[in-house]
């Protein structure tokens, strides 16, 4: 049991997340706002807000960032399936590379160029290291879903499963295949 105190209420948090998970498992079945409050006894703005809390997906344009990779090939044919508006994905290699191939003035007005292309979607799903998805999630404007694949500074290539690609686009139902 997880009690905590909140003034003089005793609040336990093992049983609000039993709740929550009841109610957006009972969402996800259909079971419309009000049928749940009435059930849980409370009313139908509560179950709206708990919704809007949890979102991560409005509208329907995607951004997909990750790097650095080691299967770019293979993420990018995933990201082709299912119809990604905008795409960044590097190896260690081509990263290392864009820094160096370019002056202060290109390597800014290409970044700023990408920033722009991925302001532009509706959500922007971000494959990095811990600091440069904070970063990333920093510079854009809309819903965010950040997968940290290690620690800062990564030097290498991460291989990023397909699977936890898929699961995330297949999250925000976003497959236009068919």
């Amino acid at each position: 049991m997880d009690i905590v105190r909140v003034g003089n209420k005793s609040i336990d948090k093992d049983r609000l997340y039993q709740i929550i998970d009841k109610i957006i498992d009972m969402r996800s079945k259909g079971v419309s706002q009000q049928d749940i409050a009435d059930r849980i006894g409370t009313d139908r703005t509560f179950v709206s807000r708990l919704e809007s809390l949890g979102e991560v997906r409005k509208g329907d344009s995607v951004a997909f960032v990750a790097f650095p990779v080691e299967n770019k090939q293979e993420i990018i044919e995933i990201l082709d399936r299912y119809g990604v508006n905008f795409h960044l994905v590097m190896t260690e290699e081509e990263r290392l590379a864009f820094v160096d191939e370019r002056s202060g003035r290109e390597l800014l007005n290409s970044i700023m160029d990408w920033i722009v292309k991925a302001r532009q979607c509706d959500t922007v799903v971000i494959f990095a290291s811990d600091k440069r998805s904070k970063l990333i999630e920093a510079l854009v404007d809309c819903q965010v879903i950040r997968k940290h694949i290690g620690a800062s500074p990564i030097t290498r290539g991460v291989y990023i499963p397909s699977q936890d690609i898929i699961e995330v686009l297949n999250a925000l139902q976003y497959n236009r295949e068919g």
